[in-house]
């Protein structure tokens, strides 16, 4: 059975700063694409659509269908088929329909297997319903401030994608602009971001611009030297029509058990929740750091033994999910110890000035578990997981 991430007052979702948010938030589908010639636009410079990226802070009211699907080279790992889970984030592959009227009403409906789980955020309220289970969480937003809801699993829009991307803009990469195409059924322009470095495992990021209302319709992550997309997030149909006021009405269903609860503005001088990352670098070689224990609160426990899994567990099963989105906690710990296992067991022992750990690296993840438990990951080359390892310590 499916359930649903606790909310409590401190509950956030956005996604976490530097690559590895990238690397995992620009989650993303395989999308059927069919032949079709580039479409005629008139002539935008890369710094125009930067412009325009970086500048459309929110989305004109529409209707359609995003897929999302991410495919890193990981191990086979358990709970792929969970949509909650955290290894559903980072192997699986998902749709999501979306219903868009501004910023305080929005639907999103993720089906499953015989299952569809649902986010429908009304003003001041918000639902939260799994049919699975038959539940609901009943959210009272505050009334000021911005609404900071949990998604029914943490999904990412292309346009969030973009955004995650566009920060990583710098002296440190190639911009360009290449052929039109078509997205959706929508004319878009083609802006490719390359980094310069080659330690990062990035080749480059293509990013499908609306070419009418400047909206990004798909994102896409290359591996260097990689022919094909390894991940993608993008609209497969889309309307940019306002949806009816129905689709954001919700009651809930005979026998539903239904909780409620009150969330507050998020206080932005209070301390990190524990198990949070710290970043370090900047841009494509940015890297995430998690505590040993980071996720004790799920009942995990840190242990000071440098070869515990249960401390091992829980920063491996945060990382996966900050990467993802996801707020620490979420998964049970039987969920993190069986990823974890799948993980170490891909990984390989080595050691250098900084200590030693076990490293994991497929195309465009590295994954550096060091003895005490530490984690630090990015879409870098390992070399520069032992340089931050050796500046921790």
């Amino acid at each position: 059975m499916v359930s649903l991430p606790r909310f409590t007052r401190r509950t956030r979702w956005a996604v976490p700063g530097g690559v590895l948010a990238v690397v995992a938030a620009v989650t993303a589908g395989t999308l059927v694409t069919t032949a079709q010639a580039s479409p005629v636009l008139p002539s935008r410079t890369p710094a125009q659509l930067l412009a325009a990226v970086a500048g459309t802070k929110s989305m004109p009211a529409l209707t359609g269908t995003i897929d999302e699907t991410a495919k890193l080279g990981l191990p086979q790992l358990p709970g792929m088929n969970n949509l909650t889970s955290v290894t559903s984030l980072l192997t699986g592959s998902h749709t999501i329909r979306v219903w868009y009227a501004n910023e305080s009403h929005l639907r999103l409906a993720v089906p499953g297997s015989m299952s569809e789980t649902d986010l429908i955020l009304n003003g001041s309220t918000a639902w939260l319903w799994q049919s699975t289970s038959n539940s609901v969480n009943h959210l009272l937003l505050p009334k000021q401030g911005p609404r900071h809801v949990p998604p029914p699993m943490p999904t990412l829009t292309p346009q969030q994608a973009a955004n995650q991307a566009v920060k990583a803009v710098g002296p440190t990469t190639r911009v360009s602009v290449q052929s039109n195409v078509v997205v959706a059924g929508q004319p878009a322009y083609q802006l490719v971001l390359q980094p310069k470095s080659a330690s990062s495992l990035i080749g480059q990021v293509r990013i499908a611009v609306d070419a009418a209302h400047n909206v990004p319709l798909r994102v896409q992550l290359f591996a260097r030297h990689a022919l094909s997309p390894a991940f993608q997030v993008g609209f497969t149909s889309i309307s940019f029509v306002l949806p009816a006021a129905s689709n954001f009405h919700f009651t809930p269903p005979p026998g539903a058990k239904v909780t409620t609860d009150r969330l507050t503005a998020p206080d932005r001088n209070s301390a990190p929740i524990q198990g949070e990352p710290t970043v370090t670098g900047h841009g494509w070689l940015a890297v995430a750091k998690f505590p040993p224990g980071a996720l004790s609160g799920a009942g995990l426990g840190s242990s000071s033994s440098a070869s515990s899994s249960s401390s091992l567990g829980g920063v491996a099963g945060s990382a996966a999910q900050s990467a993802s989105g996801a707020t620490p906690g979420g998964a049970s710990s039987g969920e993190t110890g069986a990823l974890l296992g799948a993980l170490v067991k891909s990984a390989k022992p080595v050691h250098g000035s900084w200590g030693s750990g076990q490293l994991l690296r497929t195309s465009l993840i590295s994954l550096l578990i060091t003895s005490d438990g530490t984690v630090f990951a990015g879409s870098v080359t390992p070399s520069v997981l032992y340089a931050a390892a050796a500046h921790a310590g």
